[in-house]
């Protein structure tokens, strides 16, 4: 059976944080500002944990991240 290859896109986007968890950046960040408020550009700047229903199908496609 061939080895299962990491995604490479989703590799670029998510970090192995120390104690196993999956740090991502968020969404919304690009452009637009003038239609948030401060309170959402303001916490849109902190990244974020990859969310429990979604960490199972995202170690997948992470195979071999360290």
């Amino acid at each position: 059976m061939p080895k299962q290859k990491t995604h490479r896109g989703l590799a670029k986007r998510v970090k192995r944080t120390g104690g196993g968890g999956l740090k991502r950046y968020r969404a919304f960040t690009s452009h637009r500002f003038h239609g948030k408020t401060k309170k959402q550009r303001r916490q849109l700047r902190r990244p974020s944990m990859v969310s429990k229903g979604d960490y199972k199908r995202v170690r997948q496609m992470l195979a071999y991240l360290k």
